[in-house]
């Protein structure tokens, strides 16, 4: 055991100062007592009320809520998982260290993996571990509060080693670590990420199918495939009730084909082009893995010096003082006027993987010997065709066509967290190259070769930056025409506002370049230094950590600081109540629905703060029930049905007056109530024809039903009774408790959202069919008398997927320690030790 700790005290060490590494970049907001204000995370809050306070009463938390769309699956909201082994990694992690410390501190150790794999020296691996985590995308998720997808990338790494290892012939050690990280990936539950690393991994595979067909080394390719197909099924066991009830629930979401053929502009099956390729990276725009601010920065004035600003000059120039002038840009910022130029909607910042890293990766290209700098180069060149999105979508759209899932995922640029992990790993094999290499002349060659590309390029675009950017994006002249309208038609005023805020842009473009140029020099720099034998490598590589941190960490700073942390007090109550709520909340009612359409939100079905403390008709999820979602934009959107607020049990709307903006409550008298029995069923012959009967109708009179259903209705010897009653006695989100009394058999329809896979109606305790009834609600037949009717959420694919996962974690827990076990007996063995340092 002594000897183990020996043999590993350097990465312990490394470890060590990974985490005062995470600690020191939110030091001072942590040891204030603060927490981050992630809006993502409010929003998520806010979806998660009614999970969390179920779970804080019976310690389950429920596998559905109504707290959001009428009411949906927790699958995609938050849902535990107790018998996988993925859930008590993450817990310890998230209850170890705080946020974001926790996320940080994964991403490092994950990449320093990778990079020790990669046989890097552990100073260099650190340097490559801080190059990978520091790129300005992951701290852009996590000032958002992207947690899911920012997990989903710490473990892109881990799982990249486990695959090399496994190809490098370490069959056991490689296939469980490769089961382990990418179980945890699987976890994070951000399928996006997972594919696009998939594609990434299909093209090394490809290169070594091409490797060992061109050595002749297929036995070895094959078995390294069988460890790696099993350690696939592995993580998939592991994760079986999440992937189980996420496959179940994508067909039912927006993600899955439309049920109508008619006033819709959705596709058959996935999401929309338009929608899809709403968030496209700019032709250009990938400049910024370079030059930070080389499209402005973020939306809005944040990336600004605004008192030297040629804005505030612009200003001043027409008789503005100094505050004037400031205050006038500031609230142009407010107003959606920004330094970003590109067409994307908006952005919280660029893509910036480090100038000294994009130098090294140029680099690499030109003298990395190594199979995986062909993987890399395929790689980047794709997933940076495939952020283009609409902007170019010759590549693109054949994936949206015919790769399977590709047209499930929008935001297509965040594929470029793929080029952030290839460009960190070929610029460490490129100073690998430059360590290892005995040919010092060449390598001193290369690198200035390097130097005139990356630095030649920044400075060309330093001197004429406006030559090859126009600094302008498409909507540049509806700027003109409107600023020219609030100026009372004063054209050439606005045009100066306009020019001085292009040449607000070529600054901060200017700026940047020239802090590219410095870093890639230093970079340069170094390794002249120690091809010249001036420094040693202990030197080279602190200098390449100190490098890397502090131009990442620096550009960094500018979406993720201090200024983003708030006090844990009002992070715990993050929507504040208002005098409106609290008069709503005084309903004791357990089982009604709010439409909040006051100031507070801008769409009411793009905010969850209301679902904080009721049952909202609207909500914020990407992946909503797609008949909710089709009817928010037949009934609710365009314009509003009162029919359908009745059925939804709609009890109080909430609007803002018009001058005042203040929010007044409306309470809805008309609102149908948790369940009731309908005097006449009108069967239609498919969804457009029911979306069109529910446009105008009498929903406490009438059902509107698919004829599908007619057989459970016909035959039923049904007979209006006005005295029939069905009341609500017992409310929990997934087993509702209905008292039902009539003279005749009944059609009743109950005011809760129509999902199919894992309801079950319970009639006296014996299970009996129910159907969907206007468009989206349950409904069933009741027979005569006095009956109890119960409602209970038991999904087979969360309860058998969970029995699947504790298998699965058992079989992950002893590949792992197998592999630990075969790998430390190894190292035991004095002529391993030998072929280790041969090898």
């Amino acid at each position: 055991m002594n000897n183990w700790f020996k043999r590993n005290s350097i990465h312990f060490i490394i470890v060590a100062i990974l985490i005062v590494i995470s600690f020191a970049y939110v030091f001072t907001p942590i040891m204030q007592g603060k927490s981050l204000s992630q809006s993502d995370v409010v929003q998520a809050q806010g979806s998660q009320k009614e999970i969390m306070d179920v779970r804080a009463k019976t310690g389950h938390a429920p596998l559905w809520t109504n707290s959001m769309f009428g009411g949906m699956p927790t699958y995609q909201i938050w849902t535990s998982f107790p018998n996988s082994i993925t859930t008590y990694v993450v817990e310890g992690m998230k209850n170890t260290f705080p946020n974001p410390v926790d996320t940080i501190l994964l991403c490092l150790i994950g990449a320093y993996i990778l990079f020790s794999v990669l046989k890097l020296n552990p100073w260099l691996a650190l340097a490559g571990a801080i190059a990978f985590t520091f790129s300005s995308y992951n701290f852009i998720l996590i000032d958002a509060g992207h947690a899911n997808q920012m997990y989903a990338i710490a473990f892109f790494a881990p799982i990249v080693a486990g695959v090399l290892l496994t190809f490098r012939g370490r069959y056991l050690l490689g296939g469980s670590l490769t089961a382990f990280a990418l179980a945890m990936e699987i976890r994070s539950n951000h399928i996006q990420m997972t594919y696009y690393l998939l594609i990434a991994l299909l093209i090394l595979v490809i290169v070594e199918l091409y490797n060992a067909i061109k050595t002749k080394q297929i036995k070895p390719f094959s078995t390294s495939i069988i460890y790696l197909v099993a350690a696939v099924i592995l993580a998939i066991m592991v994760n079986a009730a999440m992937l189980w009830t996420t496959s179940e629930y994508a067909k039912e979401s927006n993600r899955g084909p439309s049920n109508l053929t008619q006033h819709t502009s959705e596709p058959s099956s996935g999401l929309s082009k338009e929608y899809a390729y709403g968030w496209s990276q700019g032709v250009g725009e990938s400049i910024t893995f370079l030059i930070p601010n080389a499209y402005g920065g973020p939306s809005g004035m944040s990336a600004l010096d605004v008192p030297s600003s040629n804005l505030v000059k612009a200003f001043e120039a027409k008789g503005a003082s100094q505050e004037q002038a400031e205050g006038t840009v500031q609230q142009l910022g407010n107003m959606g006027v920004s330094t970003y130029w590109g067409e994307k909607p908006g952005t919280s910042g660029p893509y910036y993987f480090g100038a000294a890293v994009c130098f090294l990766f140029v680099l690499g290209l030109l003298i990395v010997r190594s199979r995986l700098k062909w993987w890399l180069l395929a790689t980047v060149v794709l997933v940076m065709l495939l952020s283009l999105g609409g902007n170019w979508p010759v590549v693109s759209d054949l994936f949206f066509n015919y790769f399977p899932m590709y047209n499930k995922f929008r935001t297509v640029e965040s594929i470029l967290a793929i080029a952030e992990l290839c460009f960190p790993i070929m610029a460490f094999l490129a100073l690998n190259e430059v360590i290892t290499s005995t040919d010092k002349a060449y390598i001193l060659k290369k690198s200035l070769l390097a130097l005139y590309i990356t630095g030649g390029i920044v400075l060309v675009l330093l001197a004429l930056p406006d030559v090859f950017f126009s600094f302008k994006n498409a909507h540049h002249q509806d700027l003109i025409t409107g600023l020219t309208q609030a100026l009372q038609g004063d054209a050439a005023y606005a045009n100066s506002i306009a020019s001085a805020l292009v040449a607000d842009r070529i600054a901060l473009f200017r700026a940047d370049a020239l802090r590219s140029l410095i870093f890639i020099v230093i970079a340069f720099g170094i390794i002249w230094l120690f091809l010249k034998q001036k420094i040693n490598l202990t030197v080279a590589s602190v200098a390449f950590i100190a490098l890397m941190l502090i131009d990442l960490w620096s550009v960094d700073k500018r979406y993720l600081n201090d200024n983003n942390f708030v006090d844990k007090q009002t992070y715990a109550q993050p929507i504040q109540e208002r005098d409106i709520d609290q008069i709503i909340l005084r309903d004791t009612d357990p089982d009604y629905r709010v439409f909040d359409l006051s100031d507070r939100q801008q769409d009411p079905f793009a905010n969850a703060a209301p679902s904080f403390f009721y049952k909202s008709i609207g909500g914020y999820h990407a992946a909503k029930l797609k008949r909710y979602d089709e009817l928010i934009d037949n009934q609710l959107r365009k314009t509003m049905n009162h029919d359908v607020l009745d059925m939804l049990n709609t009890k109080y709307i909430i609007n803002s007056d018009p001058k005042t903006q203040a929010p007044s409550m409306q309470a809805n008298e008309t609102a149908c109530g948790h369940a009731w029995f309908v005097k006449s069923v009108k069967f239609v012959d498919n969804a457009d024809q029911e979306m069109q009967a529910i446009s105008a109708f009498d929903p406490k009179g009438e059902a509107i039903v698919d004829k599908q259903y007619k057989g459970q209705i016909d035959g039923k010897n049904l007979a209006i009774d006005p005295s029939a009653t069905i009341t609500l006695t017992s409310y929990e989100p997934e087993h509702l408790v209905y008292q039902t009394g009539s003279t005749s058999n009944q059609v009743a329809v109950f005011s809760e959202i129509y999902y199919k896979e894992g309801w079950k109606m319970l009639i006296d305790g014996q299970e009996q069919p129910y159907f969907r009834a206007d468009y989206l609600l349950r409904a069933a037949v009741i027979p005569v008398g006095n009956h109890k009717i119960e409602f209970i959420f038991h999904p087979a694919s969360y309860y058998v997927g969970e029995d699947i996962s504790l298998a699965g974690s058992i079989l992950l827990v002893v590949a792992l320690g197998g592999a630990a076990y075969v790998e430390n007996k190894k190292k035991g063995k004095p002529e391993d030790k030998k072929k280790g340092k041969k090898a």
